[in-house]
């Protein structure tokens, strides 16, 4: 009798165990799928966030050529339909890519995508929008976070090899992850000259070219005209093969302390500021008038760059320096095509330089990055599509996560 009693407590024991292993089981496994659901949640979610980004222009349909802030949000080109993309509305996004420069002389911060020295994209955080704006229009704030980057498809590296007699210059052209073999190079070579006819202003001279990649995507140039390695220029490449564009670049100056900075300080007029690096960096004493030539050229179909006419002729060249009431100088862009400013500037008969600033992010085929950073979040989910910002390829990512935990409870 004792016998079967102690049988049965044991029995209900070893049941009572399993029953609560089994429960702790289906936990584990319930909770497992709820997680999965709401990653699949997740990416749907992301990939039709994605789509709805790129394939609408916003209100208006012209919100990245004007001042206004938008009521909807979009970045498609209004005058293209598919994954066609405003250069303009991407260039309004508050770059999360690079620090904020502040401009004393306007008491202004201008977000900042730089892409090396001479390369500036620099428009005024009054002109462009910021992430939380972006996420109350889409309907996303507290709710998901999330980060957008467009990257250039294929990357045009330019290398000085050899500094004169002759110059050489190395582009190497890759898509993602391999070299594009036999493509096509089609260049401009800028020279700039300081001191030409005695003139105050300097002035530039600019050669043509094609040429092509060899099986492992990249060529060698040699310019036999330049014999001194104190000569200032810039060298464009465009790079195609198939439809597909890239853009790369190189400047050699030098005086790269003392250099002309362009800040795009109103889109709808179009107006960028001339300023002298001594007032947003100031390395010390001595301080040197700049004097500077500002042309606004286009990409034509056979990628060459034509030269357009700039509105104010008085703005066109000019003088700047370090301290003054009014130290920066305006031009204004002639048009809303996409296009390159190009600043030559002259620090004496033998030092000075040049500057090239995108209107529109697609001429120089410069990144944007746009949103929260990604380290440290729970669950991100991802999605790709391939666009185009004016001829040139592009890779558009969208990162989002839920603001919300959670956990696996065990």
């Amino acid at each position: 009798m004792a016998g079967s009693t102690i049988d049965h407590l044991i029995s209900v024991t070893v049941f009572l165990g399993a029953i609560l292993l089994f429960i702790s089981l289906f936990n584990q496994t319930l909770q497992t799928a709820i997680l999965y659901q709401r990653h699949r949640n997740l990416a749907t979610k992301c990939s039709d966030l994605l789509d709805n980004m790129l394939l609408n222009p916003g209100i208006p349909v012209n919100w990245g050529r004007s001042n206004c802030t938008p009521t909807g949000f979009g970045v498609q080109d209004p005058e293209f339909t598919q994954y066609k993309l405003s250069p303009f509305s991407l260039m309004r996004l508050r770059s999360s890519y690079g620090q904020p420069v502040y401009y004393p002389k306007t008491g202004s911060y201008y977000s900042n995508i730089t892409m090396g020295f001479g390369n500036f994209l620099l428009v005024s955080f009054t002109q462009a929008i910021n992430y939380s704006t972006v996420a109350k229009l889409l309907g996303v704030n507290n709710t998901y976070g999330f980060q957008l980057t467009i990257t250039p498809i294929i990357t045009v590296s330019v290398k000085e090899v050899q500094s004169k007699n002759p110059l050489k210059i190395s582009v190497e052209v890759t898509g993602t992850g391999f070299p594009l073999a036999n493509a096509a190079i089609s260049y401009c070579f800028l020279t700039v000259a300081l001191a030409e006819g005695g003139g105050e202003y300097p002035s530039y001279k600019t050669e043509y070219g094609t040429t092509y990649a060899d099986d492992k995507g990249s060529v060698v140039l040699e310019f036999a005209e330049v014999d001194d390695d104190g000569i200032s220029y810039a060298f464009i490449a465009y790079a195609h093969l198939s439809g597909l564009i890239g853009v790369g670049y190189h400047e050699r100056v030098n005086s790269d302390k003392q250099y002309i900075i362009p800040f795009i300080d109103n889109l709808e007029e179009r107006k960028v500021l001339i300023a002298h690096s001594y007032d947003v960096q100031y390395f010390g004493p001595p301080v040197a008038e700049l004097s500077y030539n500002a042309t606004f050229v286009l990409l034509t179909e056979d990628f060459t760059l034509r030269e357009m006419p700039m509105d104010n002729d008085t703005g066109k060249v000019g003088k700047v320096n370090y301290g003054e009431g009014k130290p920066y100088k305006v031009v204004t862009i002639p048009t809303y095509n996409p296009g390159i400013l190009i600043i030559t500037y002259r620090k004496s008969a033998v030092e000075g330089g040049v500057i090239l600033m995108p209107w529109g992010i697609s001429s120089m085929a410069f990144p944007v990055t746009f949103g929260e950073d990604t380290s440290g979040k729970e669950w991100v989910a991802t999605d790709l599509r391939q666009v185009i910002v004016n001829r040139v390829a592009y890779q558009a990512k969208l990162a989002l996560w839920s603001l919300e935990s959670y956990p696996v409870v065990g």
